[in-house]
């Protein structure tokens, strides 16, 4: 299967990304609302409900099963990107279930029941484990980024970021450097163990916007004095 943007993204305009299926290749589509051309024969697409599970995680009811020859088109929003990630049995990486688009044949789930630690610093009581063979898409705000961990030293990654990380990754939230820094900047997973995160950059790039707009001088003061103020006031 490949997958080929064709359009850079815009503020306007969105992208597109094209997958093409050889023969007898399967892909299941989470949302294929965002499909807008096919070309192969109309029953190489089929719908069906998703499981409860699925239904429950992605608050949707539908997806799209299809299989090559064929080839297809899905829109995305003009903020994000689909990140292609090829599977294998060895995989452990732990994914939230909203950002899957896609899965192809082979690829099996398993649910991961959080400790009620990593619920509290996480903000979620399940996340999904994906090995096998095969591929899986994520999208995610803005450009993709891997950073490997180390068993000792610990890495601080902003809380809102993640997208994936090793299950076997010891995580505490916590922030770090000075007084001044640790007031004014949002919550980190201080993360330690083996394998790579997966980050997206969009979440940041927001408030980068908001910090270059229009914003009163009184707005900016009272956000960059009052402890945490980058969090509360928007």
């Amino acid at each position: 299967m490949q997958l080929i943007h064709e359009t850079e993204s815009s503020h306007i305009g969105g992208q597109a990304v094209r997958f093409l299926l050889e023969e007898n290749e399967k892909i299941h589509v989470l949302h294929p609302q965002q499909i807008i051309a096919f070309k192969g024969l109309p029953g190489n697409r089929s719908d069906r409900l998703m499981n409860i599970k699925g239904m429950y995680r992605k608050k949707k009811l539908i997806q799209a099963d299809l299989k090559g020859s064929c080839e297809f088109v899905a829109a995305l929003p003009a903020s994000y990107s689909m990140k292609p990630i090829e599977l294998s049995p060895e995989s452990d990486l732990l994914y939230d279930f909203r950002h899957l688009f896609f899965y192809t044949e082979g690829v099996t789930m398993q649910t991961r029941i959080l400790n009620m630690k990593n619920m509290l610093i996480t903000r979620d009581a399940v996340k999904m484990k994906f090995s096998g063979s095969g591929q899986i898409g994520i999208l995610t705000e803005g450009q993709v980024c891997e950073v490997a961990l180390d068993p000792e030293e610990p890495l601080y990654v902003d809380a809102g970021s993640v997208v994936a990380y090793p299950e076997n990754a010891r995580m505490e939230l916590s922030v770090y450097g000075n007084h001044l820094a640790s007031q004014h900047m949002s919550y980190q997973w201080k993360m330690t163990g083996s394998g790579k995160v997966i980050l997206q950059a969009g979440r940041q790039s927001h408030r980068l916007e908001q910090d270059l707009g229009s914003d009163g001088i009184v707005k900016r003061f009272l956000r960059e004095v009052i402890p945490f103020g980058g969090v509360f006031i928007k």
